[in-house]
């Protein structure tokens, strides 16, 4: 079906269905679409108050993306059932008569993307959301050569743990200014990444970084990256984002994530030049011998803890702490995603 031919029945369909008698507060008036995905087709609606909706048909324990419900546009879960059926629905509405033109243009966006993914179709919807938030976005300051490395080393553990479960990007909690990069139901991992070419200070931020959870284990993550060369090999950075985003079962959550550590798909021409190498790899269990400056340590010394933004440098360069054996790397990361399931 040509996309003029899309729209008109898209139009169409929210025409007739504007002239029908106004339905219960509660109730939609709908009419199907002629796309189809596996779980049925595509459905255009109208509300009690003459909103247009567009409903995406969905499995019944499919959740929806959090966050979209402003004063235009709102994303909800619905299920619908009648006499003969029940389908729960993505229900995309807008709630501004006079931006119906545009979000006809929206709608029909997301209906061509749907007819290329039937199986998706709510990826397809994520897809356009994030295309047409792009148009509106600036960019922002590009990260620092420092903070390149340290997010290089997070999407290096979190590709480990994508390859375990698809949905790890969940343990990913350091974008929203969780204590730990990764966390688990009781386990966490702390990623700390370095272009120097000498010792292991890794720096930490703040009295609760090096804690352990709970009846659990905190492992710090120690990177040695070089610079990437032409010559050199090595991974680029946006390279190894795309890696992250194949394997993630939901690219639209993990750029929420790479949004919020500082990183926006809109950016990627400037760090198209920057990739490493990693040259050292070493995982610590952090203990009670293990260096470093936390609350608990303080308040057990006796000692009032009434500072704030603590930062300071542990040093690794000896022989201890030693790293942990490749087989007990193996046991954490799977003991992290078992967590997350």
């Amino acid at each position: 079906m040509t996309d003029e031919t899309l729209r008109r029945t898209l139009a169409a369909g929210w025409a007739t269905l504007e002239s029908e008698p106004t339905s219960g507060e509660r109730r939609l008036r709908i009419s199907p679409l002629p796309v189809d995905t596996a779980q049925g087709p595509f459905v255009a609606a109208v509300d009690h108050d003459g909103h247009r909706h567009l409903l995406i048909p969905i499995d019944a324990n499919r959740k929806i993306r959090p966050g979209i419900d402003g004063p235009v546009l709102h994303l909800v879960k619905r299920p619908l059932e009648d006499e003969l059926s029940y389908q729960t629905y993505a229900d995309l509405g807008c709630l501004r008569h006079d931006l119906r033109d545009l979000f006809s243009d929206l709608c029909l966006d997301v209906l061509t993307t749907a007819e290329q993914m039937p199986q998706n179709p709510v990826k397809a919807l994520y897809g356009v959301l994030d295309r047409w938030k792009a148009l509106f976005q600036t960019r922002n300051t590009p990260l620092s050569p420092s903070q390149v490395a340290g997010l290089f080393g997070e999407l290096l553990v979190l590709i480990r743990l994508l390859e375990r479960d698809p949905s790890a990007h969940r343990l990913w909690s350091g974008p929203g200014g969780h204590r730990h990069d990764f966390s688990g139901e009781t386990s966490a991992v702390e990623v700390k990444a370095s272009t120097s070419i000498d010792g292991r200070r890794p720096r930490i931020h703040g009295l609760d970084q090096l804690t352990v959870p709970a009846q659990g284990d905190l492992w710090l993550t120690w990177f040695r990256l070089g610079v990437a060369s032409r010559a050199g090999g090595g991974t680029g950075f946006v390279e190894l984002i795309g890696q992250a985003l194949s394997l993630c079962d939901d690219e639209s959550a993990l750029l929420d994530l790479l949004t919020q550590a500082g990183y926006r798909p809109i950016d990627a021409d400037r760090y198209q030049g920057s990739g490493f190498v990693v040259r050292e790899e070493r995982w610590y269990q952090v203990g009670a011998d293990f260096p470093g400056l936390t609350r608990e340590m303080l308040v057990g010394a006796g000692i009032t803890v009434s500072a704030e933004d603590v930062e300071y440098t542990i040093d690794l360069s000896g022989d201890f702490p030693g790293p942990i054996r490749n087989d007990q790397v193996l046991l954490a990361l799977d003991t992290l995603t078992r967590g997350s399931k």
